[in-house]
Formats: C-alpha cells, structure tokens, sequence
C-alpha cells in the first residue's frame, strides 16, 4: 500500500482519488501483491521440470492431444473433485510439459502443487524412512492439492519403494489429485508395480475414475532438434 501511494505521487501527473477511491486503490494494489507473491512461491515450492503454460501446448495433428479436453483441465475443476490424471506416451511426447503446464495453472488460483520424478521421491522417502522422518514427509505430500509423479515406472519398484507408493495412494484417494506420466501404458502398470497384493490395491485406487491423455507421434525434441540444424543450414 506505502509503495502505490508513493508511486502515485512521484509520477509526473499524479491521479486525483476522493477518499473512497484512495482507500480502493491501496487495498486493491495490496490484494494484487500479495496474490503475485503467493503464486510465484507456489511455482517456487512446485519444483516443475518445465516452464510451461496453457498457451504454449502443441495441438498439431497425430499427437493425441484433445484442446477441448485440455482447456477443461486447465480450469482446475478436476483438482477440486480430487480427480486424478494420467498421461502416457513414448518418451518426447510432451508429457511432462503437458504436466508442468496444468501444474503450473493450477498454481494461479492457489493450489498447492509438488511436481517430483517418482523415482527420486522414492529415494528420498526411503532414506527419510531410515531416519525416523517419513511419516512428516508423507504427511506433507498428503497436503499437496496436486501431486505429480513424472516418469512413473522407468525404475522397478522394490518392497520398500511399492510400500511407499501405496501409503501416498491411499493418503490421497478420493481427496486430492495424483497426476501421472509414464512411458508404459496403464495397462501394464501392475506389471510394473510388482506383488500382486499390493498392486491390486494401488490400482484398484487410481484407475477406474481417472482421467486419461495418451499423447502419440515422434519425439519433439527430435523435431526441434531437427528444426535448429535447418535454421543452422539456412543461415
């Protein structure tokens, strides 16, 4: 509020408020601050892989990727039903941007986002474990309106690590969002996840009402790798 008005009045033709207005002024300039600091430490926390948005996603032809079903996502209704959302596809579909992009839009409203590689957060959890300290890890996790776990499944799951992920599902169940990418189809999730107990019980949990994007076509990577060297030749 101190900062707007005295912007107001060093600028070289200051704006004339009646009181009413002055006092509209400062509360709006300090709502709009303190919401802006509220997203950017949100994104902070978040960690994302990408710097990604809404606007940036590739709808070209062929790569699976519905812009009706995406703009429906980026209101966010399905993190406030607790729903949860896997996306699958060869490796430089898109699917982590994809992820960072609904992450970061779920931010703007104030959710509470952890985008994490599922494999780290498996070691980081396991070590936490060994000193006394998972328990207040995984309660943290719980608390994340929206949690990503990227690259699920290009590593095993071990006892411990299939334990973990069992104790974050059932954590989350039916009360806040678990986003999924993975190279492996749905279907073979169980394989993947190992001991058919706990698998049974893992995807009991998180496939019959979730939400589903398959993402297709060649790596982007590729493609803008192979964009550069013909700009590179041009020139």
């Amino acid at each position: 509020m101190h900062h707007a008005f005295k912007t107001n009045l060093e600028t070289e033709h200051p704006q004339t408020f009646t009181n009413d207005e002055l006092v509209h002024h400062l509360v709006q300039s300090e709502w709009d601050d303190r919401r802006y600091r509220m997203v950017q430490r949100g994104l902070k926390n978040a960690n994302f892989r990408y710097r990604a948005s809404i606007e940036q996603i590739d709808y070209a032809d062929g790569r699976g990727m519905d812009k009706n079903q995406v703009q429906r996502l980026s209101t966010c209704e399905f993190i406030k039903k607790g729903e949860d959302l896997f996306i699958t596809g060869s490796t430089g579909t898109g699917k982590s941007f994809l992820a960072s992009a609904l992450g970061q839009q779920a931010c703007l409203p104030g959710y509470k986002v952890l985008y994490t590689n599922t494999a780290k957060l498996m070691s980081h959890l396991k070590m936490a474990k060994a000193d006394g300290a998972h328990l207040r890890e995984l309660s943290k996790i719980e608390k994340q309106d929206a949690l990503i776990l990227d690259d699920f499944g290009v590593q095993p799951f071990d006892a411990a690590s299939r334990a973990l992920l069992l104790d974050i599902i059932e954590d989350r169940h039916g009360k806040r969002t678990t986003i999924i990418t993975a190279q492996i189809p749905v279907k073979k999730w169980h394989e993947v996840i190992g001991e058919k107990t706990i698998a049974d019980a893992i995807m009991d949990r998180i496939v019959h009402q979730s939400i589903r994007i398959e993402l297709y076509g060649e790596s982007l990577r590729k493609r803008q790798q192979i964009k550069k060297e013909e700009m590179e030749s041009f020139l």
